[in-house]
């Protein structure tokens, strides 16, 4: 099996800014090392009548985990996924979104993130192990 070349075209769902359809976030990287943004979410983006999808959530806190990791020289992956959901993001509320790493042992980086509302009421937290990718995988970059 060939590696995989992540190339980054600007096309991510999460972030590109080329994608018309995609969410276009704009992630800011603080001084304490921790990556944030914050998404308003439309109509379009809803479940259950007025509740935001809870994909599009767990979506946006994997992205920010794995866009901290690049951003601090750590080219990863999402290898394992948890999400915790706490309460309903709620359709033309803005939520926040903060990550940070957790620790880096060999190839694997362990992240956090959460998603809070305007109330800073806890909407998602999320936990991921990344898998570093070197060599000829590598490439791209977010």
């Amino acid at each position: 099996m060939e590696p995989i070349r992540l190339e980054d075209d600007r096309w991510c769902f999460a972030c590109g800014e080329r994608n018309p359809s995609g969410l276009r976030l704009d992630f800011r990287l603080g001084d304490d090392r921790v990556l944030r943004t914050a998404f308003t979410f439309r109509r379009e983006h809803q479940g259950y009548a007025g509740i935001v999808h809870g994909g599009l959530v767990g979506l946006i806190l994997d992205e920010t985990m794995v866009n901290l990791a690049w951003r601090l020289g750590h080219p990863a992956v999402t290898a394992a996924l948890e999400l915790r959901f706490r309460k309903a993001a709620l359709v033309g509320e803005e939520i926040r979104f903060e990550g940070r790493l957790a620790g880096v042992a060999g190839r694997l980086v362990r992240a956090e993130a959460e998603a809070r509302d305007r109330a800073g009421d806890l909407v998602a937290a999320a936990r991921a192990k990344c898998l570093i990718v070197r060599g000829p995988a590598g490439g791209g970059g977010r």
